[in-house]
This record gives structure tokens, C-alpha cells and sequence, in this order.
């Protein structure tokens, strides 16, 4: 499955569409170098920089350090939310993920890291369903969509598994098993 990255995350949120929501026309200069503006471009971008270097505990003292002063940023806590996946802090990243999903229900990247993070702790049905949340949010969200399909892979895979374990002579399950672990090798063993 894909997980949304940090980096993508600054380019999802660029420093010309805050601009514009605050009502401050965009120009060369705004957009970079714009008074009201350029530390958020910087923390962001400094704090991006940091989770691509592996420098994780300095990017989440600095993202929290942001976060301070501006608690509800989505931008910002996405990327935190990231750090904490990055960190192996699970259930941090799904909390975090869960409160962004709950401010901006309109945001589709949170809803698929979420269902990331789901799926990894093989949760298939509450990665399912954040997933078509993010399909519903934005409809032509690629990344979501093949997410989708690899966990609806996991529950055919799990349900053939069970149906064998249930009935081990059932000869038309066993194909189709077998078919899934061919095109998606161990990925899709339950």
C-alpha cells in the first residue's frame, strides 16, 4: 500500500493557495518571500527536509514546535502524523490521522494514510472503509483507489483462507487462492 508522504504533503498544501485563502493576492514575492508567509514555508519545508534526511526526532521537535502556535494546521499535522508513521508510533499516526479526518473531512491523503496504517496492523475493514472515504472525498484519487484494490486483495485472500479451513476439499476455492498468491506472492497470504 502507499502511504502519502511528507514531501507530497508541502506540495499538497502549497504557500500559494494559503495565500490565497487568507485573501492576500499571490505574487513572486508572496508566494517565497512574502512577509506574512515565509516562515511557514520555511518550517515546512525545513521540517520535510529533516523526514527525508531520517532526521525524525528533529522534524517532530520541530513540527511540534509549529504546532504550538498553530495547533489546527493540517498541512503541518499531516506531516507529523508521517514523522510518527516514519517513528513506528502506530497508534500515535492513527490518532493524529483520525482527529485530521474528523477537522478536514474534505482532505482525502489523511483518510489513505490512515487506511495505511489499518492494513498494516491487518484492520482490512477499517482500512477498507477509510479508503472509500478518500475515494469519496476525491474521486479521481488514484493512490487510493489502488490501495483499495490491494486491501480488497487481503479480504478475498483471507476469506478463501478461511472458506479452506472450513470445507479443505472445496476444489473451487483452492484456485482461486492459489491465483491471488501467483499475481500478488506472499503479499496476499492472510
Amino acid at each position: 500500500m502507499v502511504l502519502v508522504s511528507s514531501a507530497l504533503a508541502t506540495a499538497l498544501f502549497p504557500s500559494a493557495v494559503r495565500a490565497q485563502a487568507y485573501g492576500v493576492p499571490v505574487t513572486g514575492a508572496t508566494a517565497n518571500f512574502g512577509a506574512p508567509f515565509a516562515p511557514y514555508v520555511d518550517d515546512y519545508t525545513k521540517v520535510t527536509k529533516l523526514v527525508s534526511a531520517k532526521q525524525l526526532k528533529e522534524a517532530l521537535v520541530d513540527a511540534d514546535r509549529y504546532l504550538e502556535g498553530k495547533p489546527k494546521d493540517p498541512q503541518m499535522r499531516f506531516i507529523k502524523g508521517v514523522i510518527l508513521t516514519e517513528m513506528g508510533q502506530s497508534a500515535d499516526a492513527i490518532s493524529l490521522f483520525t482527529t485530521l479526518t474528523q477537522d478536514y473531512p474534505e482532505l482525502p491523503e489523511p483518510y489513505n494514510n490512515l487506511a495505511v496504517l489499518y492494513a498494516a496492523e491487518n484492520q482490512f475493514v477499517q482500512a477498507r472503509i477509510a479508503l472509500e472515504m478518500a475515494i469519496r472525498t476525491n474521486p479521481s484519487y488514484a493512490t487510493a483507489h489502488e490501495n483499495l484494490g490491494d486491501v480488497y486483495v487481503k479480504l478475498a485472500s483471507q476469506s478463501y483462507s478461511k472458506a479452506l479451513e472450513l470445507e479443505p476439499t472445496k476444489t473451487t476455492v483452492q484456485p482461486k487462492l492459489a491465483l491471488i498468491r501467483t499475481m500478488f506472492g506472499a503479499a496476499a497470504k492472510p
